[in-house]
C-alpha cells in the first residue's frame, strides 16, 4: 500500500500578496484530498486564519537572506521532511528556495518551486541568486508571461529532467462577488473614506512603491481634472507604504501641487477588498513594470467591475481588451486619462454589459479551485 502524500510548502511570510493566499489556499485544498499539508513560515497576518486542525504551521526566519541563516534553515528543514515523512518540497521564493533546494538533495525528496515574478537580475550574482527558482523538479510559471520569462533568461538552467509549466493564480471567486456585500457595510465604508455621493470613485489598489505606478495615476487624474473638472471624480490610493515614508511623501506633494487634495484619499489598509471594488466605479492596475499575474485586474473583474490595466505582463492575459475592461499603454498618463474619461462617459448598460463578462472570464479562467486542482494533480505526478 502506497504512503499518504505529504506537501510541505515554504514561504518567507504569510501576508495579504497574491503568493501568500495562493500558498494559503494550497495549504487548506490539500488536506480536503487526503494530502498531509505542512506550512513553514516567519510568520504574517494569515497566519492566524489557518486551520491549525488541517495544516501543521512551523516558525523559521525564512524571509532572511542572511547565508548562515540560509544554511541553518536548510538543516532544520531537512530534519523536519525525515521526521514527518515529507514527499515534496514547495518553495515560493528564493531565500527560502535555496534551503529547500540544499535540504531536498540531503534527504532526496522531490522538489517544486513557483516564479512569481521576474526578480532583477542586471548582475550575474543577481541572476545565479535567482536560478534557485528553476534549479527544481517541477517549476511552475503563475502566467504564460512569466513562462516566457523563463525560457528566455533561464535557458541554461533547463532540461529535459525539469518540468516547466504554467498555473494560473486564482482568486475565490466566491469571496470576491458582487452579490454577497451588504448595503449597510458599502455605506460605512464609504463615509469611513470620506467619499461623496455623485462622483465617480477610481480606486488604485496596491502597496505604496514606484513601480505600482502611484505617481503616473495622480498625473493622469489631473490631466481628468482639467478636462472634467473637480466635481467629476474622487481617486482613492489604498495601499500601505510599508516603511516607504519619503515616497508616500512624494505623492502627497504631487497631489498638493496638481491642487487635487480634495479629490485624492489616501487609504493604508482595507480588511474587506470586495466592499472596496463595490463601491468603486472604476478600478485601475497603473504598474508601469510587468505584473507577474495581475490580481487586482482579476478581482475587479469577479466584482463586476470596470478595470483599466496597464498592457504589460500578466494583465495582457487576464483582460480581455475592449471586452472585459480596459488596456492603456503603460506608463503613458495621456493614454490613461482618455481611458479614463471614456470609460467615465460609457453608457451604463454597456459597462454591465462588460462586468457582467469580466466575471464569466474570472470565474472561468482564474477561480482558486482551479489554481489548486491543477498544483495537487502535478503533485501526484511528482509523488507516483
Amino acid at each position: 500500500m502506497q504512503s499518504k502524500l505529504k506537501v510541505l510548502q515554504v514561504i518567507p511570510k504569510l501576508g495579504y500578496g497574491g503568493a501568500e493566499t495562493g500558498c494559503y489556499d494550497i495549504a487548506h485544498y490539500l488536506p480536503e484530498n487526503n494530502v498531509g499539508s505542512y506550512l513553514i513560515t516567519s510568520g504574517g497576518e494569515l497566519l492566524k486564519f489557518i486551520d491549525k486542525k488541517k495544516v501543521k504551521v512551523i516558525r523559521l526566519p525564512v524571509q532572511s537572506k542572511n547565508p548562515i541563516l540560509i544554511l541553518l534553515n536548510s538543516i532544520i528543514i531537512s530534519v523536519i521532511i525525515l521526521i514527518n515523512g515529507i514527499n515534496i518540497v514547495h518553495a515560493r521564493s528564493r531565500a527560502p528556495a535555496w534551503s529547500c533546494l540544499i535540504a531536498t538533495k540531503i534527504t532526496r525528496r522531490k522538489f517544486v518551486t513557483t516564479f512569481h515574478g521576474t526578480y532583477n537580475f542586471k548582475s550575474n550574482i543577481k541572476k545565479f541568486y535567482n536560478s534557485v527558482m528553476v534549479r527544481s523538479d517541477l517549476i511552475i510559471a503563475g502566467s504564460n508571461f512569466i513562462f516566457s520569462h523563463i525560457k528566455e533568461n533561464y535557458a541554461e538552467y533547463l532540461s529535459d529532467k525539469k518540468k516547466l509549466l504554467s498555473i494560473f493564480r486564482g482568486i475565490n471567486t466566491d469571496y470576491y462577488d458582487a452579490s454577497t456585500t451588504l448595503e449597510k457595510d458599502e455605506d460605512n465604508l464609504f463615509k469611513s473614506w470620506n467619499l461623496i455621493v455623485g462622483k465617480k470613485i477610481i480606486l488604485l489598489p496596491g502597496r505604496l512603491t514606484a513601480w505600482k505606478g502611484q505617481e503616473m495615476f495622480l498625473e493622469a487624474l489631473n490631466k481628468v481634472n482639467i478636462q472634467l473638472g473637480n466635481d467629476a471624480f474622487i481617486g482613492v490610493i489604498l495601499g500601505n507604504e510599508q516603511g516607504r515614508d519619503l515616497y508616500k511623501k512624494k505623492l502627497i506633494r504631487l497631489v498638493e501641487q496638481y491642487r487635487l487634495t480634495k479629490q485624492i484619499r489616501f487609504i493604508d489598509h482595507c480588511k474587506n477588498m470586495p466592499l472596496a471594488y463595490k463601491i468603486s466605479n472604476i478600478v485601475i492596475s497603473a504598474s508601469i513594470e510587468p505584473e507577474a499575474f495581475g490580481r487586482v485586474s482579476v478581482e475587479a473583474q469577479s466584482m463586476q467591475k470596470m478595470i483599466i490595466a496597464s498592457n504589460l505582463g500578466g494583465s495582457n492575459e487576464t483582460v480581455i481588451d475592449g471586452k472585459t475592461g480596459v488596456l492603456f499603454e503603460a506608463g503613458n498618463s495621456e493614454d490613461l486619462s482618455e481611458k479614463i474619461i471614456k470609460v467615465m462617459n460609457m453608457d451604463p448598460n454597456e459597462l454591465d454589459k462588460m462586468g457582467s463578462l469580466g466575471r464569466e472570464n474570472a470565474v472561468k479562467k482564474f477561480n482558486v479551485e482551479k489554481m489548486c486542482f491543477s498544483t495537487y494533480s502535478e503533485y501526484k505526478k511528482l509523488f507516483n
